[in-house]
């Protein structure tokens, strides 16, 4: 009875789902959850200010994503700090106004800023 109960077990343990692997978050995660979150907002207000960008800032966004090849837990994160960006505006925004304008610059700067300063602390 003991050997069927271990070989139960070794059969379920066979076809239980493989454990995800977690990675390990990087010292700059939150640098670039944040810088996701700022791409997103310029995804939204660039369009609404008639820039004509098209998808740059997702573009953008993607370039991110590719360089860093984060997995499970933290793709999902930057993806989900980008959408929250995108969707924080839309919700106030409809149209251009001088708020939009400077929120934009800010977010240029600021993006500007951990972009440098990321790469200048981490970068080989």
């Amino acid at each position: 009875m003991r050997m069927r109960a271990l070989t139960l077990v070794a059969v379920l343990f066979c076809f239980a789902a493989p454990a995800r692997a977690i990675e390990a978050p990087t010292p700059f995660q939150a640098d670039l959850e944040r810088l996701s979150e700022i791409l997103g907002a310029l995804h939204y207000l660039r369009t609404i200010c008639g820039a004509n960008e098209g998808q740059k800032w997702r573009n953008e966004m993607q370039a991110l994503i590719d360089a860093e090849a984060p997995n499970g837990d933290r793709r999902a994160r930057m993806i989900a700090n980008f959408n929250r960006g995108y969707h924080s505006f839309q919700q106030t925004y409809s149209s251009c106004t001088p708020a939009a304008d400077l929120a934009i610059r800010r977010y240029l700067e600021e993006g500007a800023k951990i972009a440098r300063d990321v790469t200048a602390r981490y970068a080989n």
